[in-house]
Parts: C-alpha cells; structure tokens; sequence
C-alpha cells in the first residue's frame, strides 16, 4: 500500500476564529429550498450564493540576492584562509556565495467575508508574499495587503479597498452533520469559479498537520488552487475554509480537508482587533485514549482500566500551565469540557482554541476510576492571562543596516546588522550603542532587516518574549545580550 501524503492546496508550494454573532454576517436574501427525504439535493441555491464571493489569488516573490554557504571541493586544495584574493576559505571546504533566488509565483482561492474587502484564505496561500492580486469574478482586479495569519491554523486575513463587494454569509459549522452535502468552491489550476459537490464525510478529523486540528471532512472534489475557497452547505453559508487534501498523486482522489468557521471566526476576530491569535491554553500534552491503549497493547504492556473506553489521555502536565493550577495529572483521562462530552484530541483543541486567556472551562476527568470536575482558568504562552500584542522593531529604538563588504572581510563574518544609529527603547537599556553589529538573534543569522523584524515579532509572542543577541563590536570584541519584547514595552 502507497504511503498516502498530504498536500496544502496552492498550485505551487512556496515554502510551505469569535466573531461574536457573525459581524461579517450577512443574512440570505431568499431561504434555500428545503431538502426532501429521498429526494436529489438542489445545489444551485447554495453555489449561487457562493460562487460571487470566492476569488483567484495570485501570490508573488520576487527575485532576491541571498548569500548562501556553499561547499567547494577545492576550497582547501587551493586555500585562501586570509582572503588574500577576496574570498577567505573557512577552513571547512564552504564559501560563501551570493546567489539570485528566482522569481515565485502561486494561485489560491480566498473568501470576502465583508462588502468592504476582508478577505479569508490559508496562510500557505500568502505567506510571504511580496504582491498579492485578487481578481473576483467579474474580472475585476485589487491588490491586497496582508491584515494577519496564524501558522497553527493555517489562516490568514488580507484586505483589498472595495466597497460593496459581493460576500458569503457566515455558517455555525458546529450544526453541520455526517452525511450532509456541501460544495467545495474555489480555482483550482487557475481556474476560475470551479464548483464541486460532496457530502461530510467526518467532524474534527486531525491528520498529523502538526497545528490546532479539527477538520471538516469532505469527498467534494479539492484539487491544487482550491487552497483557501469555500466549503458552503446547501443554505449558501460557509462553514469551511478549503486547506488540504490527502492524496497519493498530490490531486484529488477521494479526501479533502476544510478548517471550520468556528475555528476561523476566531482567528479572523483576534487578528483584527489584536493582529495575533489569543491562544489560550490548558497546559498538557495528550492523545486520544483509544490511540494509547493501542500503542500499550503494541508495546506489550497491560492495559489499564480508566473508568472509561473514550476520552483524552492526558501524558504530560505542563508545572506552570492553567491544568496543573487546576488539579491535572498524568494519566488523568478528560472526559468532558462544560459539560459536553470529548472523545478525541481535536475536540477538546476546538475547544480550548475558541477561548481566550482568562476565560473559564469545566473540565471533568476520570482518576482512579472516578470522575473529578474542576474549573479551569486558560491562560497565554506566557503563564498569565494578558492580552499579547505583537511588537515591532520599534521597541528596539534603533536603525538598522546589513554590514559591508569591507566590515564582513575586516571583522571575519559572513552577515549582520549594523546598528547606525540608538533611541530610547531596549537596546539603549541594555547598552547597546552605534556601532555593535549583530549577528544573531535567537540563534537565526541576521543577513536583512527582514529577517530581525520576524524575529522580534515572533519572540514578543512567544513564551519567553527575550531577545538573546550575539553580536561583535567594531574592535571585534563578541558580546551577548538579553534583552526583553512583548507589549508592555510599547
């Protein structure tokens, strides 16, 4: 049997949510015919509502300069360790060398889920991207500009300036139920406007995508470009974003993916009013316990009698987490969250997803046989309840530019960030002053401004917002800093 792989959808790999009653909510103008037992579905309500509000998104990188390691089978042979000619050997037969990158293009699909221009996709469909077009399906064309994404949902919100724009009405994807038809839209290989028909096929279906995972499972054709388009059930809703498909050819063949509106409509509401997802967390690591018994039996070990067959093994509990605060353990099995049942991971992910730091959750779990109900208070990566807000490079206080070619040859480097010039912020609280070159930031190598920017974004939102800064002063004296980002410095 074929190793079955999964594919993001855009036509070509580059890289690679709680509206509170739906403020992008936009009620049908007429009611969707009513399905009949025994009778053929009428789908054409359903793609009429949809298919004006699904649009073709072209993704673009440009053509950059990188200067990469390479190895060079005569770099020793005919050493030049001093860099007498210009190109200094490192002694480990690599070079350093500029090279071009080339030009990337891709297409996705995208939702307008308000008539002035907001637009959902997946995060792999823009990530980034230098240009974004959005072409709707009149032919009209818009750039766009990035609002946010999430990684972990595979998410993002992009914006065009349009005004009246034709939009989707918003679905509870909770209500959906097995067996139900839906239509996949989207543009897949370019395609404009393509509609495909299905039915669910599971609920909160986690297959290893390594993020929150609760997919809506569907057997309506998703193919490369459908990344990003709309699952919309037979009322003209959308209650799914288009993500993957599981595929042994990277096309369709049976299985596509779509993350659910009660996912994105809390993605969508944070990136707005936050620019970043308020993730808040229980503080455990766990697997279904049916996977585990499995994994026991596998291993030969006894199987032990949990007081019940479904549930979340919990494996580990984070000391500092909102679970231990609340009394969890290992080998604790989570049965039940405000009162609704949990048998898998995903579910109870789904859960914990659509809640904030701060906010409250029952949590009932069996222990020694018994059951045991606590209330739990979530909190954020970083151990409190605080609203976490993205930083930019404006904490820092400084600016920034690549070293020369002269400054890489003098100070034996191979990149990094000069600071030319200091304000008030952190790095003038540290001591860093003009002058201090820096080579590295949370153990990435500093080539571009870029590169600083992204990590002084993702640390501010980390569980340890600390920057540690390796760098070297002109004199070539090293020098280490630790400096702290999140949003109290702004």
């Amino acid at each position: 049997m074929k190793q079955v792989k999964k594919y993001a959808l855009t036509a070509v790999c580059v890289a690679s949510l709680a509206l509170s009653g739906g403020a992008f909510y936009q009620a049908c103008a007429s009611e969707a015919p009513a399905a009949v037992a025994g009778q053929p579905v009428d789908l054409t309500f359903a793609a009429k509502k949809a298919v004006p509000a699904v649009v073709h998104i072209k993704y673009v990188q440009n053509s950059k300069v990188r200067e990469v390691e390479v190895q060079d089978p005569f770099a020793d042979f005919f050493g030049d360790p001093f860099g007498f000619f210009g190109n200094p050997n490192q002694g480990n037969g690599s070079r350093k060398q500029k090279m071009q990158t080339p030009k990337k293009e891709a297409t996705g699909s995208g939702v307008i889920i308000s008539s002035d221009g907001y637009i959902v996709t997946n995060n792999h469909v823009v990530a980034d991207a230098d240009e974004l077009t959005v072409t709707l399906t009149d032919n009209r064309e818009y750039s766009a500009r990035i609002i946010g994404t999430d990684k972990t949902t595979d998410l993002a919100l992009i914006k065009i300036d349009g005004k009246n724009l034709p939009t989707l009405p918003i679905g509870n994807s909770d209500d959906l139920q097995i067996g139900e038809w839906v239509i996949a839209v989207g543009c897949p290989y370019n395609l404009n406007s393509t509609v495909t028909a299905g039915i669910v096929s599971a609920k909160a279906r986690s297959i290893g995508a390594n993020g929150v995972e609760s997919f809506i499972q569907t057997d309506a054709a998703i193919n490369p470009g459908n990344s990003g388009g709309a699952l919309v059930n037979t009322k003209g809703e959308l209650i799914g974003i288009n993500a993957m498909i599981y595929s042994q050819t990277g096309s369709y063949s049976g299985y596509g993916f779509a993350i659910p509106t009660t996912l994105m409509n809390k993605v969508i509401d944070d990136l707005k009013k936050y620019g970043t997802v308020q993730r808040a967390l229980l503080g455990i690591q766990g697997m279904d316990l049916l996977k585990y018994k499995d994994a026991q039996k596998e291993q030969g070990k006894e199987v032990k009698d949990y007081g019940t067959n479904d549930g979340i093994y919990v494996a580990k509990v984070d000391e500092e987490g909102a679970g231990a605060a609340a009394g969890l353990k290992e080998g604790d099995v989570i049965v039940s969250v405000d009162g609704k049942e949990v048998t898998k991971m995903s579910e109870l992910q789904e859960v914990v997803f659509n809640k904030r730091p701060g906010d409250k959750i029952t949590i009932g779990y069996m222990r020694n046989k018994h059951k045991v109900t606590k209330t739990v208070t979530l909190k954020n990566a970083q151990g409190n309840t605080s609203v976490v807000k993205p930083v930019d490079m404006d904490v820092l206080g400084g600016n920034f530019r690549p070293v020369t070619a002269a400054q890489k040859e003098t100070l034996h480097i191979g990149s990094g960030l000069e600071v030319i010039k200091v304000n008030n912020g952190v790095l003038k609280d540290a001591g860093i002053s003009r002058g201090f070159i820096i080579l590295e930031v949370n153990d990435k190598t500093m080539k571009t401004i870029n590169d600083l920017q992204e990590v002084v974004k993702a640390a501010s939102t980390s569980k340890d917002p600390v920057l540690y800064i390796k760098g070297v002063w002109p004199t070539g004296r090293k020098a280490y800093f630790a400096v702290q980002v999140d949003g109290n410095n702004k």
